[in-house]
């Protein structure tokens, strides 16, 4: 009889330190709540709840990576688009993850996708492919602000892909290919105007020295007759004309 009451005793104590016992993890925090009211979180390391009395929500403290869908977004441009961002948040206070807010995973998602359209709704679609850093910073800021009292830290929010219709796609390009057509026609614009400027400098080199403009004359001569084998030149000098300029001038 002694034996049997010594061995019940013991299975009790075992089922009391089963349901007692619980282990959290370094990146775990354990938020217990005692006949309904809660009394904080405890953890890591090993902690000792009171069976039936004490209940306890777990809750993980690492950083979360939370894929955004797809979004259908009207820009202020009136463009419609398709955007998806990725989101990366974590637990900074757990009694407030667990007290005030049902299901922090869900309620930040549905956030991060209603914040997501109301940004890009708010912009244009050149500033949406071109500012792309803005427009991180500008969720960032304003997820942060909003889980805040959720004791949750946003720290990074990444917009991910873009889908653009395709009479948009083909519009784009047009306008990528003028702009390079007209960056060719300026670079040659210049290049002709930087020769020009070089040519009016030697032309009054060689005005004192007219034996020097006759030598190019030759050189120019030279190089034509190199290039056009079959081309014949009568090389006349330029003295011979003096006198009908002269006489054009009187």
């Amino acid at each position: 009889m002694t034996l049997n009451i010594i061995g019940g005793a013991v299975v009790l104590v075992i089922m009391f330190l089963a349901a007692a016992i619980r282990i959290m993890n370094e990146y775990e925090r354990a938020v217990i709540f005692r006949l309904g009211r809660i009394i904080g979180a405890k953890g890591p390391g090993l902690i000792i709840l009171i069976p039936v009395v004490d209940r306890m929500v777990r809750v993980d403290m690492r950083t979360i990576t939370m894929d955004v869908p797809p979004q259908d977004v009207i820009t202020r441009d009136n463009v419609s688009i398709k955007v998806n961002a990725v989101i990366y948040f974590r637990v900074v206070n757990a009694n407030a993850a667990v007290i005030n807010v049902e299901n922090f995973l869900y309620a930040t998602s549905q956030l991060a996708q209603t914040t997501l359209r109301s940004v890009c709704g708010q912009v244009e679609l050149d500033e949406i492919l071109s500012e792309r850093e803005k427009i991180n910073l500008n969720l960032q800021e304003i997820l942060d602000r909003s889980t805040d009292a959720w004791g949750i830290k946003v720290s990074h929010v990444e917009v991910k892909q873009i889908d653009l219709p395709e009479e948009m796609k083909r519009a784009i390009a047009k306008q990528a290919e003028a702009e390079r057509e007209r960056r060719s026609k300026v670079i040659n614009a210049e290049g002709e105007f930087q020769a020009a400027v070089k040519l009016v400098e030697a032309a009054k080199l060689m005005e004192p020295q007219p034996m020097a403009l006759q030598l190019r004359y030759l050189q120019t001569l030279n190089q034509i007759s190199a290039e056009n084998n079959s081309t014949t030149l009568f090389p006349i000098p330029i003295d011979l004309f003096k006198p009908f300029l002269k006489l054009a001038e009187k």
